[in-house]
């Protein structure tokens, strides 16, 4: 289903929703490689920051020409600073700004910025006005329900949001006193989805399986999706979800040999784009989760939470396929009890999960 953000045309309603030290060029390039998703988000970015050039800021909005369409998020509370950072990344040709009026992170939030936003409405609202009357290119706004379940602000952000001319508003059904903890709660997105005339919404939160995703769409009434730790657990859920939406059917979980193979080449990214030493630290939290269904992994996982070198990553790979085999049947499926459960081409559910963080399986043993 395509999808259209103020001018921009997406191939997709699906988004990539922002996730602090994860959505970065080489899981976006691994994401974009399986299709499905229409829109990604850089890593949320200090837009004073990004102004005065700061070597950091500029590595988190990195891009190539395979990695488009692509949206900045931005935050801070200063229109003028926020204008000029919005204009910087339409000279450079990106495809959009979202303004982050959700992150739930203290030291964000004490500045003003991230959930902060939703608490004064009104220079709130002026802020993004600036950013839209400066720029050509859409200007979106991602935010929570309200501040705590006694401080909804979402609704009426939303309305104040739309007149200033938002291309849409992305929100995540929490408040930022719940943090990434309890369920999502779908009749608050909703709320928003109802309060605004024509302004797209696009539901976010614990969609981690394509009939998560259908839920989403169906019960709040939303007009897209954006997902985000869902995506790290499963980067196959783009186009799993894309093709559900379409047929009503799940495809099949990837198989091992895939799973490896699409895991090797995140890894190279990482290393390309970050280099051999940090490339393989940052990997450590990255490669269980390809894993994850894949049987008894705890030695995999042992090894590649100490992962030094691209070199070294071969070797573990090939003693993890090694030990595998030898509990394949004639078809090459797991025997019992190594066997994982299958996800139906979808993904088991880690929404109470309070942070990204790898998880072992029942039966992780190698």
């Amino acid at each position: 289903m395509s999808f259209a953000l103020g001018p921009l045309r997406l191939d997709s309603n699906l988004f990539l929703s922002p996730l602090a030290g994860y959505t970065n060029l080489p899981f976006r390039l691994t994401i974009r490689e399986l299709g499905g998703v229409g829109l990604c988000t850089t890593d949320l970015v200090n837009a004073r920051a990004l102004i005065e050039q700061n070597r950091k800021s500029k590595k988190l909005i990195e891009t190539c020409a395979a990695d488009t369409p692509l949206s900045v998020q931005l935050y801070g509370n200063q229109p003028e600073v926020m204008r000029d950072a919005a204009l910087l990344l339409e000279s450079l040709g990106y495809a959009a700004v979202d303004v982050n009026m959700g992150c739930p992170v203290r030291k964000v939030c004490a500045t003003g910025g991230g959930a902060a936003l939703m608490s004064d409405l009104r220079p709130t609202a002026a802020m993004v006005r600036a950013m839209v009357e400066a720029v050509r290119i859409p200007v979106t706004c991602k935010m929570r329900l309200g501040w705590d379940d006694e401080n909804l602000t979402a609704p009426d952000l939303a309305r104040a949001l739309e007149d200033v001319g938002v291309a849409a508003l992305i929100v995540h059904g929490r408040t930022r006193a719940q943090g990434f903890n309890g369920r999502v709660q779908l009749d608050g997105i909703r709320r928003v989805v109802a309060a605004v005339q024509q302004t797209p919404v696009v539901g976010n939160g614990d969609v981690t399986s394509p009939p998560t995703a259908k839920r989403m769409l169906d019960e709040t009434g939303c007009a897209a999706v954006a997902i985000g730790r869902g995506a790290f657990y499963n980067p196959w859920l783009f186009c799993q979800t894309k093709h559900y939406l379409a047929t009503g059917q799940l495809l099949p979980d990837p198989g091992f040999d895939e799973r490896l193979a699409l895991m090797t080449r995140h890894l190279d990214r990482m290393v390309e784009v970050f280099g051999d030493d940090r490339g393989c630290q940052m990997f450590r939290k990255v490669g269980p989760q390809y894993v994850k269904h894949c049987g008894p992994a705890i030695e995999f996982n042992r090894r590649v939470k100490q992962l030094r070198t691209r070199a070294e990553f071969d070797e573990i790979l090939a003693a993890f396929g090694a030990w595998r085999r030898q509990f394949l049947d004639d078809a090459g499926e797991l025997l019992p009890p190594f066997r994982p459960r299958s996800t139906g081409g979808s993904l088991i559910d880690d929404s109470d999960e309070p942070a990204l963080r790898v998880n072992s399986g029942p039966n992780e043993l190698w």
